[in-house]
């Protein structure tokens, strides 16, 4: 037997565990090797598979230990990468896109040719086993004539609304036809050849900061072996269509390559009244046929067989099977189908108006940044809300991020971007010279403890290390409050709840999140740490997404299945709220070694929530009669919302105003720092006193507790006022809110302040002097 195949792979992102795991599972193929700028990233892939880590290429090529690679770094730089490993004497396989351009598609493989190795292209979805049957049926003949296509892809692409904004695909609109077309074009190259593109058209055009435009929506007319194709691309909010149909003279086929189904339809010689029904008995027949093949597949392997890891797999077998057998390379994947796929893309964006290409004029830096505050996860959905906010403040920000571009490209005078490794001590307190504040936003997703320990808790230990040695005045560190066990209906939650002591069955992220707070906490007390931990609730707004998993569990944009019964309260808080209590964390003197949950009125249910979205997306017209349950179609646990799509809680729309309303009146938004504090069942508030003179409407001023305070802290013990518009609807709609009936899932107290400053002991105000005319 020969010597397996030696794969090393160039980039240890995201793609890379999908192309690791594929060659585990290929015969005569072993991952040798892991190559990337982050050192713990390609260790981490490197051990899992018993394979060597490198982080840069040239150490790889030098070490000798590979016959090919695969590129799976930003498409930028597959051209460079891809002959540097030619030129060594590698086979090569790259992912799609595999250059910028045919132009640099064919100079790739010109440099394959010359160096006499193989070049593939990762057209992954082309190795389904789906794919293969459809392709056998049409070559076979069993649709007839084939006369036209139409190939779909219809999914929500998040970065586009929420961020981040500093994605290659997004840098240009080319770049979302260069990342997502490959996968489609690649369907019609390997069935009909090269396509003759004859129309390109764009739409559905949404804003990016900086008010840069780009296309949600895009069209392409071809032609190719006599048949008329249609290719759609709809990134917006919709239901996940992913899906080749051939429309033939004897049948209709149609793939969803997404769920690697394939159902058939065909005519029938039954007469006209069974004829219908059996056309359609039959297709159920196919998709029950379908859906149980799959289920068996994944449930056999334990879900490492869905669909498209099967897709990777296909791939890996399709290109090594040839290379270790010494056979022609398998025409899907061969460069000369990547040349044709990209030539046919060049055609496309070339088709498409000037106006849909055009990019927004970065603004004129006139100034170099100064920056006092540094926010690490600047390019995240509360990262860049509060970026922008010390803009607002007047202070120049330094964004930590992968690259270099950042989205803030209207803001060059204020903030500037560093790629700087979270890994690297050394460059994180270099980078923090000169920096009085660092906001620590960052998180990991990681599928192991092992992982956490080292992409979160271990970053996170870093950066306090960080701010240790570069004198940092202020660490403001972002938690979580999933992190509290909230198992108990009855317990009240405050900051000085302690997290379990045992949270291995909990979820990574709140498990981790957890760790990281402690460790912080330890350098607090060991080596004077200025560190401020917030744990935010389900933070809303314009730029985030309206599908929290805070919520519930989604099923693409349109079905949620609800955490529970859908009616306990949840710890909604909006984003603006947010960003100004972490700007006072970071100003307050007090606030350190303290920590503050984040949350604030409206405390809506998950139904709740649902109602205020279909009450501004999908109001029943004048005259129409209301649907009952709010609009909502409800099932046993699972919502499914009739209109989310693109909707987001802009400021001024309706359903910001929802949010809005009532709505507390927030210490850390309008006041000194606040400390978000419990209420035990004899502390619940009562309404004292009405009062029709708030600009919003009658204001109901309730009546709490009192708490003691540390007395080294100028944060507040004073009274707790809870206070906000509650007109007769409001009192209807929430009736525990508007009683302080707080919901036992989240008994979190409402944000407290005082206009008097700092005291050392709690003590009884007057009414008078909290609500103007209210009674003692």
């Amino acid at each position: 037997m020969s010597d397996p195949i030696r794969v090393g792979l160039i980039g240890a992102g995201y793609i890379a565990a999908w192309h690791a795991d594929a060659l585990a599972a290929t015969p005569e193929v072993r991952l040798a090797a892991v190559c990337d700028l982050s050192q713990s990233a390609a260790q981490g892939l490197a051990e899992a598979h018993g394979a060597r880590a490198f982080t840069t290429v040239e150490d790889m090529i030098e070490a000798g230990c590979c016959d090919a690679v695969h590129i799976l770094t930003p498409p930028q730089l597959h051209r460079p990468l891809a002959l540097q490993c030619l030129e060594a004497g590698l086979h090569v396989l790259v992912e799609k896109p595999v250059a910028e351009s045919a132009a640099e598609t064919r100079e790739i493989a010109a440099a394959a040719e010359t160096a006499g190795k193989r070049f593939h292209a990762g057209h992954n979805f082309l190795g389904l086993p789906g794919w293969l049957r459809m392709k056998e049926m049409a070559d076979a003949g069993e649709l007839g004539r084939v006369s036209g296509a139409e190939i779909t892809w219809a999914l929500p692409l998040a970065p586009l609304r929420s961020g981040p904004f500093n994605l290659w695909l997004l840098r240009e609109p080319k770049n979302l036809l260069l990342e997502l077309a490959p996968h489609l074009l690649a369907f019609v190259v390997d069935l009909f050849g090269a396509p003759e593109i004859l129309h390109a058209e764009a739409g559905k055009p949404v804003a990016l900061p900086g008010e840069d435009m780009r296309p949600q929506a895009i069209r392409i007319l071809a032609r190719a072996s006599g048949v008329e194709i249609t290719i759609t691309l709809s990134l917006v909010e919709t239901i996940d269509d992913r899906s080749v149909t051939l429309r033939g003279s004897s049948g209709r086929a149609r793939l969803d390559f997404a769920a690697d189904v394939l159902t058939v339809e065909r005519e029938n010689a039954s007469d006209l009244v069974v004829n219908p029904l059996r056309r359609q008995l039959d297709l159920s027949a196919q998709h029950l046929r379908e859906g149980l093949r799959n289920a068996w597949v994944q449930g056999r392997s334990l879900n490492q067989k869905g669909p498209y890891a099967l897709s990777f797999r296909g791939m890996m077998a399709g290109v090594y099977g040839s290379l270790a057998h010494g056979r022609a390379p398998d025409s899907r994947f061969a460069g000369a189908s990547a040349s044709a796929v990209m030539q046919a893309i060049d055609d496309a964006i070339a088709r498409l108006p000037a106006e849909v290409l055009a990019t927004a004029a970065p603004a004129v830096q006139t100034r170099q940044p100064k920056p006092s505050a540094m926010v690490i996860g600047g390019t995240g959905f509360i990262g860049r809300a509060l970026t922008r906010r010390l803009v607002a403040d007047g202070h120049d920000v330094r964004v930590i991020s992968r690259g270099r571009h950042g989205p803030f490209p209207d803001l060059p005078d204020q903030v500037e971007t560093l790629p700087v490794s979270l890994h690297d001590l050394e460059a994180l307190t270099g980078a923090m010279q000169g920096i009085d504040v660092v906001f620590n936003l960052a998180k990991s997703l990681d599928t192991s403890w092992a992982d956490a320990l080292v992409n979160d808790v271990g970053v996170a230990t870093r950066i306090g290390m960080a701010c240790v040695q570069a004198n940092v005045s202020r660490l403001v560190y972002t938690g979580t409050i999933a992190s509290y066990d909230m198992s108990d209906p009855g317990q009240t939650i405050t900051e000085d709840t302690p997290f379990p002591a045992d949270m291995s069955d909990r979820n990574l992220y709140a498990r981790s999140k957890a760790e990281c707070e402690r460790q912080l906490m330890k350098l607090h007390r060991e080596r004077g740490l200025p560190l401020t931990i917030a744990r935010p609730g389900i933070v809303v707004g314009p730029g985030g997404p309206l599908q929290h998993w805070g919520i519930g569990r989604w099923h693409g944009a349109g079905a949620v299945r609800i955490w529970g019964h859908g009616r306990n309260t949840l710890p909604f808080v909006l984003i603006e709220d947010v960003t100004d209590g972490l700007v006072r964390m970071a100003a307050r003197p007090g606030a350190v070694g303290e920590s503050f949950n984040l949350v604030g009125p409206p405390m809506m249910s998950a139904r709740d929530y649902f109602d205020a979205i279909h009450e501004t997306r999908g109001r029943p017209h004048p005259g129409q009669p209301r649907q009952p349950h709010g609009l909502l179609r409800r099932g046993r646990g699972e919502i499914r919302p009739q209109e989310i799509r693109s909707t987001q809680a802009r400021g001024g729309s309706p359903l910001a105003r929802r949010l809005e309303k009532p709505r507390a009146l927030l210490a850390l938004r309008q006041h000194q720092a606040a400390r978000t504090a419990g209420l035990g069942a004899r502390d619940r508030p009562r309404a004292v006193r009405r009062s029709g003179d708030h600009p919003g409407g009658p204001l109901w001023v309730l009546r709490l507790g009192m708490r003691q305070q540390s007395p080294n802290s100028d944060l507040i013990p004073a009274p707790f006022v809870w206070s906000y518009p509650c007109d007769g609807h409001t009192r209807r709609r929430y009736p525990r809110i508007c009683a302080g009936n707080r919901h036992p899932m989240y008994r979190t107290a409402p944000l407290t302040y005082s206009e008097h400053g700092p005291v050392s002991a709690p003590r009884r105000l007057k009414w008078c002097e909290i609500a103007e005319g209210a009674e003692s």
